[in-house]
């Protein structure tokens, strides 16, 4: 089985994976994130390219942030998302899903300019989807999801790719501001403090990314 991923900066070559991921993410893995994420453009065009409900909302965010290149590597977690999308589709009234096999294909121009507004957006769902665990929602965040992907499954010209680039910019700026503001009203101000460099006999317990949810159970836990 074939694959194809460019999202990061380990990718085979520079140029893209596509026997299986540099990170170890497998091509069934990777092909079933690009199913998902034509479905998710289904579901912006059965919206009308507007955020239709509470759970549909969620159901975007979570599911843009699962096909983010190194955060679920579970196929059958990805697939049961696909499925929510589905469902939830057809509740609007249904829509054809994106072809998949262009979702990387076309000009190498508008494939680039396209990539970056759904990578980017990807992105943004990430910190949208840490401020709504932590009960902080924007509804104009939430409503651009519907619009940026119902755009990516739709033909542009540079320019009003460019726009779209730019209107998304600044979006993506606000959305942060939004996790900020979560983060911060959940557990203050961050501030430097001392911290030990003691080489300490194991096990340990490694944290990575930027979900401080997890972080405090996790510390709570131990």
């Amino acid at each position: 089985m074939s694959m194809f991923c460019f999202q990061c900066e380990q990718t085979a070559g520079g140029k893209g994976c596509i026997k299986t991921g540099v990170c170890g993410k497998k091509p069934e893995v990777s092909n079933a994130q690009d199913e998902l994420t034509c479905a998710l453009i289904g579901l912006a065009r059965a919206s009308g390219g507007k955020c239709p409900n509470a759970n549909a909302a969620v159901l975007m965010i979570k599911s843009l942030f699962a096909t983010v290149t190194n955060v679920n590597f579970d196929e059958a977690k990805i697939n049961e998302l696909k499925e929510l999308v589905e469902k939830e589709k057809n509740l609007l009234g249904g829509a054809e899903d994106f072809n998949m096999a262009e979702l990387w294909n076309g000009d190498i121009d508008i494939v680039s300019l396209r990539s970056t507004l759904l990578l980017g957006i990807r992105g943004m769902a990430a910190y949208a989807y840490h401020a709504h665990v932590l009960g902080k929602n924007d509804f104009e965040v939430t409503d651009w999801f519907f619009k940026g992907m119902k755009a990516i499954g739709e033909e542009h010209t540079v320019e009003e790719w460019l726009n779209l680039l730019m209107e998304f910019g600044g979006m993506n700026l606000k959305c942060m501001a939004l996790l900020d503001e979560a983060n911060t009203s959940a557990y203050g101000h961050p501030v430097p403090v001392k911290v030990t460099t003691n080489v300490e006999k194991g096990p340990f317990i490694v944290v990575s990314g930027h979900d401080l949810l997890d972080l405090k159970q996790l510390l709570e836990q131990t």
